[in-house]
């Protein structure tokens, strides 16, 4: 069956690729039948966390107190660096709604919320078209599919605010609230949207669950391997010959990564400075590292830094990585919601010592005092945007402390007056 260039994100070009293949089937199935195939894949979540999808999706399935359950789609895409969750929703739709229906199944829920990034007019207007049809085929909302399972799928549309990317703020935001996180415990498997339970759940984390059960949890669990199993969407970014979005088995070499499917760094390999390979809140490797890490949540945490939501981001020589690096903070400092004090005063302090260290306006010993105070953020708020600041910071001073060191030594050698100014300090 081939289908014409105007109909590839139809429900006629979904249906080409294989989409909505026996859904029915699967959803007859039950919730035991989907869980134990998704466990069985080993799918961990795609967002960042890693956490199994298998077990954070049975938490949903307690005995029923009477109140609805909910499933919320995270496809608040605001990490600097990631674009994946935007490609399924721009050109494969029906995708994420099918994965919606089957997801929800598997936790007993009857409604979903794909709440998407506010700045994502196009990816919100092809979803909802790709909702409209399922609805008119009877492919979701009253007996979806023929199963006899009531199911409906909603779009809310955020604001711009990253923090809203974090699952309980999401919440909030879904509510009508200001989108700051809130404290955890109760988790939202217990109160979450609408004071119901409910499982936040990644883009594509949830596209990929109708894959798993059409051909079963152990083919996906083929790929990659022990604790790192399964296909992976990589952005690669910067200073590449081709950057892409491509979907990967886990656990492939970053360097065959970046070559394969990147045509390599700009100016070859040996040009290479380092990687941010997990989005902007991982840290960063330089090539020694990168020149046999593996793409995968276990080996780049080994390696120091995490897979994240796996967008690699490129720096050849000709980066100034103390720049880089400080104008990641400032994009943390301006997204921080201000509810911690660790975060609204620290990552504050964080990005003004940056800006400092890229002049080269510092003293050596203001590196060690960075590095202290990225660690007093870190694991003292309530979300993890502290983390994912603190976490560039440390990357930094970890692997191009010369570097730091250097500019300091340059900018001091100019301004002999301003060297004696820190030291009285």
């Amino acid at each position: 069956m081939i289908c014409e260039n105007n109909t590839y994100i139809s429900l006629k070009g979904a249906l080409c690729r294989g989409d909505w293949y026996k859904t029915k089937e699967i959803l007859l199935k039950g919730t035991d039948w989907i869980l134990n195939e998704v466990k069985v894949s080993g799918l961990r979540g795609r967002g960042g966390a890693g956490f199994p999808t298998g077990m954070k999706w049975g938490f949903m399935n307690k005995p029923s107190d009477g109140r609805p359950k909910y499933l919320v789609v995270n496809a608040d895409e605001g990490e600097p660096g990631t674009c994946k969750d935007r490609e399924i929703m721009r050109h494969d739709p029906h995708k994420l709604v099918e994965g919606c229906l089957v997801a929800g199944r598997a936790m007993g829920a009857h409604a979903a919320y794909i709440y998407i990034r506010g700045e994502f007019y196009n990816e919100s207007s092809n979803t909802q078209v790709a909702i409209n049809e399922a609805y008119a085929a009877g492919l979701i909302g009253k007996n979806a599919c023929g199963s006899g399972y009531d199911f409906d799928v909603f779009v809310m549309r955020g604001a711009g605010a990253y923090i809203c990317g974090e699952e309980t703020a999401l919440i909030e935001s879904l509510e009508g609230k200001q989108g700051k996180p809130r404290l955890k415990p109760p988790f939202p498997a217990d109160i979450g949207v609408f004071g119901c339970p409910t499982t936040v759940a990644n883009v594509e984390t949830v596209a990929v669950a109708p894959a798993i059960c059409r051909r079963g949890g152990a083919w996906f669990a083929g790929f990659g391997r022990e604790r790192n199993a399964g296909t992976k969407l990589f952005n690669i970014s910067g200073h590449v010959n081709t950057p892409c979005t491509v979907e990967e088995e886990m656990s492939i070499p970053l360097r065959e990564l970046i070559d394969r499917h990147a045509g390599g760094v700009r100016g070859g390999w040996d040009n290479l400075l380092g990687v941010i390979p997990g989005g902007s809140s991982t840290p960063i490797i330089p090539r020694s590292v990168c020149d046999d890490v593996m793409m995968d949540f276990d080996d780049l945490v080994r390696a120091e830094s995490a897979l994240g939501t796996a967008a690699v981001i490129v720096m050849d020589k000709s980066t100034d990585v103390i720049r880089a690096i400080a104008r990641l903070v400032e994009f943390y400092k301006h997204e921080s919601c201000g509810q911690c004090t660790p975060c609204r005063e620290g990552v504050d302090w964080m990005d003004k010592m940056m800006w400092r260290f890229v002049r080269g306006d510092a003293a050596n010993s203001e590196i060690d005092m960075i590095w202290e105070l990225s660690k007093q953020i870190e694991g003292h708020t309530i979300c993890a945007l502290g983390d994912g600041a603190a976490w560039p910071v440390q990357g930094l001073v970890r692997h191009f402390r010369p570097v730091m060191e250097s500019r300091i030594s340059e900018y001091h050698k100019k301004n002999p007056a301003r060297e004696a100014d820190i030291e009285m300090i």
